[in-house]
């Protein structure tokens, strides 16, 4: 492939996913019957997007997250404890604490930070570098944050396989992580620049690929929603935004850096690797679950696009202000 021309096409990704998402929803919907047999390929496409990910990031990259602890904790403590605790509450009084819906609602709370989470952050003049180390060490996180806050939350009430989601998510996740640092470093981090052209638009490829897939797999259960259903969209709706906002608001406690690190950590908190969750609750939960975390993706990235727009006119008013907006 033309240098050139892969780096446009992973830039069209880029510039379009927040439509292309939605779009491979309702197409993976509408198409089930003929998608259904290759639903076994999704796990390697989604190791494939880990990957990538990785071959981006170095050891010296996440020790300099580990360097702010108080970010680190910030992050950890905003998206995988306070999130799940209102997540659960605001299930468990509408829907009962153990229905599906209120399981897809924590699982959406409590799964890594979401890779396109970068993206925004770095559109939004955040801190690109922070953000992907935060994302790389949540990830490798996971196999334990996940369960844990699973069995914290629910105990014996709905039935938990830790060891396979244990095994899945060291599988899917963290393996191809870990390789692909291990490439970065060996490299130099000259891996990722020289086949950028190649992967890059075969990652975005194979992200849309996941989404479509599982979307396949859940495609008679979303054509049941009605307008009963509406009642869930709403509350998942004050959900996603709820993320963004105790993101947010966490980023307030680091008054030096307060620009920088609201925006940093509102994306961080608010975005979440939706395929990952979709990949699990299909699992381990069944339909019912996914489906709520089919409309958290749906809802996400519009979401993104809200809270940009809302950044852009908070930071006029505070670059008039005079506030830092650099992150040291």
């Amino acid at each position: 492939m033309n240098r050139g021309m892969g780096l446009q096409i992973n830039s069209w990704f880029e510039r379009y996913m927040f439509m292309l998402i939605p779009l491979s929803l309702v197409l993976g919907v509408l198409c089930d019957q003929i998608l259904l047999p290759y639903v076994i390929f999704v796990p390697w496409l989604f190791g494939f997007v880990t990957f990538v990910m990785g071959l981006g990031c170095g050891v010296k990259d996440i020790t300099q997250a580990f360097q702010r602890p108080a970010v680190l904790l910030t992050v950890l403590v905003s998206s995988h404890l306070i999130a799940p605790a209102i997540a659960y509450s605001i299930g468990a009084i509408l829907f009962g604490p153990t229905s599906p819906i209120s399981i897809g609602m924590v699982l959406f709370t409590i799964i890594p930070l979401g890779v396109s989470s970068v993206l925004w952050v770095d559109i939004s003049r955040g801190a690109v570098g922070l953000m992907l180390a935060l994302v790389v060490i949540d990830s490798l996180l996971s196999p334990v944050l996940v369960p844990s806050m699973l069995l914290l939350l629910y105990g014996e009430s709905v039935p938990i396989h830790t060891w396979g989601m244990l095994k899945d998510l060291l599988l899917i996740l963290v393996l191809p992580i870990v390789v692909g640092v291990i490439i970065h470093n060996r490299t130099k981090g000259q891996a990722k620049p020289v086949l950028a052209p190649v992967l890059l638009p075969l990652s975005k490829v194979a992200f849309v690929g996941v989404v479509i897939l599982n979307a396949a797999a859940i495609g008679p259960y979303v054509r049941q929603l009605n307008v009963g259903s509406l009642v869930v969209i709403l509350v998942i709706v004050i959900l996603v935004a709820g993320c963004y906002v105790i993101g947010y608001m966490s980023g307030k406690l680091f008054r030096k850096e307060r620009i920088v690190m609201c925006t940093t950590l509102g994306f961080a908190t608010g975005m979440r690797n939706v395929s990952l969750g979709l990949v699990l609750a299909m699992q381990y939960f069944g339909p019912d679950t996914a489906v709520v975390v089919v409309l958290s993706i749906l809802i996400q990235q519009p979401a993104a696009t809200l809270f940009y727009t809302i950044l852009q006119k908070l930071n006029m008013i505070r670059t008039s202000q005079t506030e830092p907006t650099s992150v040291p």
